[in-house]
Formats: structure tokens, sequence, C-alpha cells
């Protein structure tokens, strides 16, 4: 018995004004196949209806292959997607934390009356075995970036290039950024449609910035420069500080290191 749809008396059900609705009922016979009902419901049911596009269609048995139809028009809800050619950009100044053993300048300097403290060239946390430091709020920039890419662009390769490139430091300027101060902490998508149709994807891809910096000092060291993502460390050996009579820990060496390997970011395609 081949399946037949009709539409109720009662069907047309509508809403309007700012968020307008059109809601179709049905009766289906010929099948107690909920797939094959369904699909000859889709078959039937227009694919938009004064203008509104149709958002989903149910079914709801009622008897012995016999169902109650349903299918609901409505305005597109783009609100949670983007389309292509569009991009969504989200940005905060959380910063991050960094334990440092030197201050940018000592304050302050105070002992008993009588007595001359040791001077430990901005060395915080000074101890007999060693240098503390402290853990401080740093500036770092966070952001993501969501893009649409065709499906012919997101391909298993680049998939792959996404991630070596997860956990790199652009060496390459990257929107307003000089090469050294953008790490890519990777990427997240989602293809849009059916799987296997060629749909597009919505890739959001997440950043964060630390900014260069010249003229750097430690101690008595001067002129230290270093990239946003290389680390900076002090050496501190024991010196003589003759106006205290006392050996202090003291900065003897300033160096920078790359923690993070380097990879152009125009690999990105956004």
């Amino acid at each position: 018995m081949p399946i037949t749809v009709e539409e109720k008396a009662e069907s047309r059900t509508q809403t309007t004004g700012d968020n307008p609705s059109v809601e179709l009922v049905y009766i289906v016979r010929g099948d107690d196949d909920d797939l094959a009902v369904r699909a000859a419901l889709e078959a039937f049911a227009p694919a938009t209806y004064d203008g509104l596009p149709r958002q989903s269609v149910g079914i709801e048995p009622a008897g012995p292959q016999l169902w109650d139809g349903s299918a609901r028009y409505a305005p597109a809800d783009d609100s949670s997607s983007i389309q292509p050619g569009e991009s969504v950009f989200t940005f905060d100044t959380g910063g991050g934390t960094q334990r440092i053993t030197q201050s940018l300048a000592t304050v302050g300097i105070f002992a008993p009356a009588g007595q001359t403290a040791p001077n430990f060239k901005g060395a915080i946390g000074v101890t007999d075995s060693g240098v503390e430091g402290v853990d401080i709020a740093v500036p770092v920039y966070n952001f993501t970036e969501t893009h649409v890419l065709a499906d012919s662009v997101v391909t298993p390769t680049y998939k792959t290039l996404l991630s070596i490139i997860t956990g790199k430091v652009n060496s390459d300027a990257f929107r307003d950024f000089s090469p050294g101060e953008v790490l890519f902490l990777g990427a997240a998508g989602s293809q849009r449609g059916a799987p296997g149709d060629g749909g597009d994807w919505e890739i959001t891809f997440r950043f964060a910035a630390s900014f260069n910096a010249t003229g750097l000092t430690a101690g008595d060291i001067t002129g230290i420069s270093k990239k946003g993502w290389e680390y900076l460390w002090v050496r501190y050996e024991d010196v003589e500080d003759a106006a205290a009579q006392a050996i202090v820990k003291q900065p003897v060496a300033a160096y920078v290191e790359r923690v993070y390997l380097e990879l152009p970011f125009s690999a990105l395609g956004i």
C-alpha cells in the first residue's frame, strides 16, 4: 500500500509579528515504518510557506499504519553561526601569572638604626640557599577568531597542520603583532550540514599575545631584549656587600631562552 499524505482541516496555525511562524499538520497513512513515513512527509510538505523556510518536520503514531504529521515554518535563526565571508572576533585581557626573581626597581631598603641592609640589586626573596622570587600577574592578550572555511580547504592535511602549529609562536607578522608575540593555542571546528555533504567548516582559532620587550635590566645588567614568549632568567652569585659587611646574592648574568618553536602563521590561511 503506498504512503499517502493529506493536510488536515485544522492546519495552518499562524502567528505574526517579530517572530512569525506557521504550522501545517497532516495525516499520513500506509506504512508502519517511521523513517519511510517521515521521508514521505518531508517530500510532501513545501520547503517554504508564505516566505518562511521549513524548520522542522515531526511525526507521531496514531494507529496501525496511521500517523499524525506536522511541519513548522519560521525565520532562519543565524544567531548561532556565521556565514561564509563573515568572521567573529573575541578578546580578553585576563593575563596570566609568572614567577619572577628580579624586581623592576627596589623602592625601599630598611634596616635597624646604625646598620646597613644588604643590597641584593633587585633580587626578590633572597635566602641563604637561593632566590625564591614571587608570582605576579603579567599582561597576556587572549583572543579568538571564528571563520567559515570551505570543505575543500579543511582537508586532513590542513587539520594536521593546525595540530602542528598549535603551541608555536609566529615567525612572521600576524594581525597587528610582531614576530614572536603570538602563541597559537589551537583550533576547534565543526562541519555544518549533514556529514559527507561537503558543507562549510566553522572553526574557532585561539591565540595569546605577549609583547616583545627591550631595555630590560637585572641589577647592574642593562640592555636586555626578549621576544614576548621567550623566557628571561637570572643567575645569582654570592657577592661581597662592603657597605653592609655581608655576603649577598646579586644578579651576575641574564639569559633569554627560546622555549617555543616559531612557525609562519600565514599557513593558517585566515
